[in-house]
């Protein structure tokens, strides 16, 4: 089941469980939070970073898996998201050899966004959260 825990306003989250149909509903929850936003522009790259950083939680944390979006007030702000969950370890980036199956997500969110990082998550709950912004379409 999906948590929905706020999508009024300025931002939107949701919680999911740590299982495969995890990344198929944050795809879907961000690209309808992008649509109501009227930043349908932002989909296909937004979901498919949120894709490749859901994925990473999945493979590598056993908790929830948090997703943010916080829309930017001007236009000259940037969309930010971010994905947490409950492993406090950073992700590291790799260098992947051309016939591995893994290793470039975060080549991806590094490559594409505006600019990207980590954070240890709040002393409640612990964890990690992994964020990017995109700069605004035009």
């Amino acid at each position: 089941m999906i948590g929905v825990l706020h999508t009024d306003g300025d931002y939107a989250e949701w919680a999911f469980p740590a299982d495969p149909t995890a990344v198929r509903r944050a795809r879907a929850a961000v690209r309808g939070q992008l649509a109501d936003w009227d930043l349908e522009e932002l989909g296909d790259v937004t979901t498919l970073l949120v894709s490749e950083l859901v994925t990473n939680s999945l493979r590598h944390a056993s908790g929830p898996i948090g997703v943010r979006l916080c829309r930017p007030r001007g236009s000259d702000g940037a969309l930010l998201v971010e994905v947490s969950d409950p492993l406090p370890d950073p992700p590291r980036a790799r260098a992947a050899a051309p016939d591995d199956e893994g290793g470039r997500g975060l080549q991806l969110v590094a490559g594409v966004s505006r600019s990207w990082g980590t954070r240890p998550g709040d002393a409640r709950t612990g964890g990690k959260t992994v964020w990017f912004e995109l700069a605004l379409p035009g």
